[in-house]
């Protein structure tokens, strides 16, 4: 949640939970007696502790998109504390579906298809070197103590940081040198061009691709040190003075706009290309692997359609069957996962009548694109390790926005509608693809995909109140993250933004897109079409690295002007590279554990200082504004 709310990307919690599960569970194993939990505990057994830590943390993505862009459109009660009785509820309507309906998939995309999932690999890789080999146990203390210890830097620094932002967390580096007369650099600061010593974002530049940090910051650079100066320039967006006493500083995030069409902020010019390239580059990826995605619907179908009506003589053909390592007791029957899929369906339906009066027939259908929209996801996890699952969000909201308003339902109530019809697609879709990424890490461990099963529905039943009370601790130590504001926010939440503006798209009577940021987006879409076509049509697979990432950059696009954690991203890449090439060992050794101790210690450290915040003991009551812009505190 903290992440999403950050940069509005998300990040499964496989690697922490099977390294620091390893590090609480192993030596409980040995010390307990069976009976209190004690006994053999190995790679199948870590596997399974991994798999309930990215189910409890698949949740949290409703609460970085969704959410927050209903509250700051006035569609729920004032504040979140009012409606906890509705978010829980909602929240466990999105809990199982998605988990449930996975399972069949396994057998496609793990076994058939064996598509890699790279973040699936890396966790098994991980699992293995902490149990198997002649220095196991040896490695397995130094990679827990490393994630330990960089786990603990992580929070004490995010909780510390928020006293001295200025000197220990962001870096106004132009705005130094604007005080000591250099006016013309304050465009720097103005634009976002700042250095952050963010442990979560340099961890997630260790273990993203080259391809991946160098798109985000691309499109960083092209959005906000290029693109964004030419608008403001050609006057077709508009920025704010911050405050008179610096006239040269600006203000380009202010989404209080008065007429958003012909006078908009370069950052909300920017959300609609943004939206653009984040549909175009998963419509293209999905429309270049359509036999894959086909292939997908006719073995699944297949088994249903033989019950239907089977073909008592049919020849089998070997290359058609489906191998299964998993022995038949360990895998999930059909009258489990079904069972699941009928029962968490009937319950979403009735919970989203009563609790937001939405008709039962809407919510169905809801679930039945949520399914599809998982393909999609399972897809992109499988051969990219990213997952577009607000865009598919966005492609819900689209359809239903449509459904709602030739159902003739006010504005307000088709924003609710399609707000919450997107969120259930978007849960299915982020459970789906993290739950694959477990079962690729399952195949290779030879572990139970059943016990995995059961696993995953502890950790979602955790995550359904955890995230509910959690949003509520962010949001009552920020409440910008739920209103719309003239001025910057510790949480910027980029998926908001792009949620909030599909929402008020399609319920409009006429679509509030300026002109130029229309055609661009446009241009952009049509752009991002023919690349991919050339990609895979032209272009030979080893290639395929040397093309942008265009969901990063559409990311990119959205999140400015805070250009904080692209550069974090590209500097935690380089250093993995660097790392890689003078010692691959080492990286293999430590890369993963310092990546997920860095990320888990920052956002536990959110949580620290949100309550800190609630108690009037935070940084902002006690802390400092040395280094910050204008003299004020800029945590």
């Amino acid at each position: 949640m903290y992440l999403g709310l950050k940069t509005g990307w998300n990040f499964g919690a496989s690697l922490f939970g099977s390294i620091l599960g390893f590090a609480i569970l192993k030596p409980l194993s040995k010390a307990l007696p069976e009976k209190l939990g004690g006994g053999y505990f190995g790679p199948k057994e870590n596997v399974v502790c991994q798999s309930a830590a990215t189910s409890a943390g698949s949740l949290g993505l409703l609460f970085a998109s969704g959410f927050p862009a209903a509250y700051q459109l006035g569609l729920l009660s004032a504040r979140p504390a009012d409606d906890i009785g509705r978010l829980i509820t909602f929240t466990l309507c999105c809990a199982y579906f998605g988990i449930f309906f996975t399972m069949p998939l396994r057998r496609l995309y793990v076994c058939k298809l064996k598509l890699k999932f790279p973040s699936g690999i890396a966790a098994a890789f991980t699992i293995r070197s902490l149990h198997v080999g002649k220095n196991a146990a040896a490695m397995a203390r130094k990679k827990t103590w490393v994630l330990i210890y960089t786990f603990c830097v992580a929070i004490v620094w995010r909780v510390i940081s928020e006293y001295a932002p200025g000197i220990l967390w962001d870096w106004h580096w132009s705005w130094w040198f604007y005080s000591a007369g250099w006016k013309w650099v304050a465009c720097i600061e103005s634009w976002g061009w700042i250095f952050e010593l963010t442990p979560a974002f340099i961890g997630v530049g260790l273990i993203i691709p080259m391809n991946s940090a160098a798109s985000f910051a691309g499109g960083a650079f092209l959005a906000w040190a290029i693109m964004g100066p030419a608008l403001v320039a050609t006057g077709k967006a508009f920025g704010s003075i911050i405050s008179p006493d610096a006239p040269e500083y600006i203000n380009y995030s202010n989404m209080l706009l008065d007429d958003p069409v012909n006078a908009p902020s370069p950052k909300y010019w920017f959300i609609w290309p943004g939206c653009m390239v984040l549909l175009c580059a998963s419509l293209a990826e999905i429309g270049a692997n359509w036999k894959s995605l086909l292939a997908s619907f006719s073995m699944m179908l297949t088994p249903v359609l033989e019950k239907i009506r089977p073909r008592k003589q049919r020849e089998i053909d070997p290359d058609a069957e489906i191998y299964d390592p998993a022995p038949l007791n360990e895998q999930v029957p059909l009258w489990l996962w079904g069972g699941g899929v009928l029962t968490s369906t009937v319950l979403t339906m009735i919970i989203l009548k009563v609790q937001f009066s939405v008709n039962p027939g809407v919510t169905l259908l809801a679930i039945v694109f949520a399914f599809i929209f998982s393909l999609i996801g399972a897809e992109c996890a499988g051969r990219v390790s990213i997952i577009p699952v607000t865009t598919l969000g966005n492609f819900s909201q689209l359809i239903f926005g449509g459904i709602s308003k030739g159902s003739g339902l006010s504005p307000m109530e088709n924003q609710l509608n399609n707000g919450l019809t997107g969120m259930l697609a978007e849960a299915a879709s982020y459970q789906c693809a993290d739950m694959l990424n477990d079962l690729k890490t399952t195949h290779l461990i030879g572990a139970s995909p059943r016990a995995q099963l059961y696993a995953q529905l502890a950790g979602a039943l955790v995550s359904i109140f955890l995230s509910c009370g959690m949003y509520v601790v962010f949001t009552t130590a920020y409440p910008c993250i739920n209103s719309l504001t003239a001025t910057t926010c510790s949480f910027p939440a980029p998926d908001v933004g792009a949620w909030r503006a599909v929402s008020v798209a399609v319920s409009a009577g006429s679509l509030p897109i300026p002109l130029s940021s229309g055609i661009t987006a446009i241009v952009f879409g049509v752009f991002v079409l023919i690349q991919t076509y050339v990609k895979y049509k032209f272009t030979p697979e080893k290639y395929h690295v040397w093309f942008p990432n265009w969901n990063a950059i559409g990311v990119a696009f959205i999140l400015g002007p805070i250009n904080t954690y692209p550069l974090a991203c590209l500097f935690g890449c380089i250093v993995a590279t660097v790392w890689r090439w003078k010692s691959p060992a080492g990286f293999a050794m430590y890369g993963y554990a310092l990546a997920a101790g860095g990320i888990a210690g920052e956002g536990l450290g959110g949580i620290v200082n949100a309550v800190l915040q609630i108690a009037n003991v935070s940084g902002a009551y006690k802390g400092t504004a040395v280094g910050c812009p204008l003299n004020a505190y800029c945590g």
